[in-house]
């Protein structure tokens, strides 16, 4: 995060994508099709240990499925695709956290027993599963509603427990798609820097999709513009908030506003590419 960037970079000097040598997170060179169409070609990507990394492009582009490919859910028409050292497409399913666009609650289990789902699927027993979701239900602002049902929450709060189950088993790789795009301006917001608040990514690689550009350079350490038809990656912006972190808001500081005006730029100029 921009807030918590690693004191290191161990980053080689491999080109705009650097490449890291002990990479939580690996892709290279992979393509992708979904009915003989092109939706990837020759993505390559790492992210390290305590690194918070934003993907954002046009729709279509092929942001989730780039999470796809990552998690396991997917496999690639070519390339390698590894997280954790897990390149066996098997061995990454379940073992890596992934949080979809929709909180997908089961409806029928309540708020605690939605949150400890990824644990019990572990064979973790629910009575040390439900002492690890009352342990962080606080921190996640959900203590009070723990034996609510997901039908009785606000979109925000629903999110805040679909985060808490993607996080609960610690897996080092953590994947959030569009975690916030169904809510309105106001809770964003809020939620946004909740999550810097409560996401400790000290020992764990983050990947985030978004539409949001803003949302992006408050998150992430880096961000990744992509292209579509077929998805590239054509930029990498590296952030740097020092200096905007003392101005109060950060959105308003020109540092800020210069990032978003480079990333802004690089899309406009592969809109008009196309």
């Amino acid at each position: 995060m921009s807030s918590a960037r690693p004191n290191t970079d161990t980053r080689a000097n491999d080109g705009a994508l650097g490449i890291a040598e002990n990479a939580l997170v690996s892709v290279s060179g992979v393509g992708f099709d979904y009915e003989d169409a092109p939706i990837l070609e020759d993505v390559s990507l790492t992210v390290e240990r305590g690194e918070f990394v934003a993907l954002v492009g046009p729709s279509g582009c092929g942001k989730s499925t780039i999470l796809n490919l990552i998690s396991g859910v997917l496999s690639p028409r070519n390339g390698t695709v590894s997280a954790n050292g897990l390149s066996n497409r098997s061995e990454r399913l379940g073992n890596v956290s992934y949080m979809q666009q929709k909180d997908l609650l089961l409806p029928w289990r309540s708020v605690a027993e939605n949150s400890r789902l990824g644990l019990e699927l572990r064979g973790v027993g629910s009575v040390e599963s439900g002492a690890a979701v009352a342990e962080l239900a606080d921190s996640f602002g959900i203590a009070d509603v723990l034996d609510s049902m997901p039908w009785q929450l606000s979109g925000g709060m629903r999110q805040r427990v679909a985060l808490l189950r993607a996080v609960l088993p610690d897996n080092p790789v953590l994947l959030l798609d569009e975690p916030f795009g169904a809510l309105d301006a106001i809770t964003r917001r809020s939620l946004q820097q909740w999550l810097l608040n409560v996401l400790d990514t000290d020992n764990k690689a983050v990947v985030l999709v978004t539409h949001d550009v803003e949302e992006a350079i408050l998150l992430a350490d880096r961000v990744l513009v992509m292209s579509s038809n077929p998805g590239q990656i054509i930029d990498e912006v590296v952030i740097d908030l020092s200096d905007a972190e003392a101005s109060g808001d950060l959105t308003t500081a020109p540092d800020f506003i210069e990032l978003k005006k480079r990333i802004l730029s690089s899309l406009d100029d592969q809109e008009t590419v196309r």
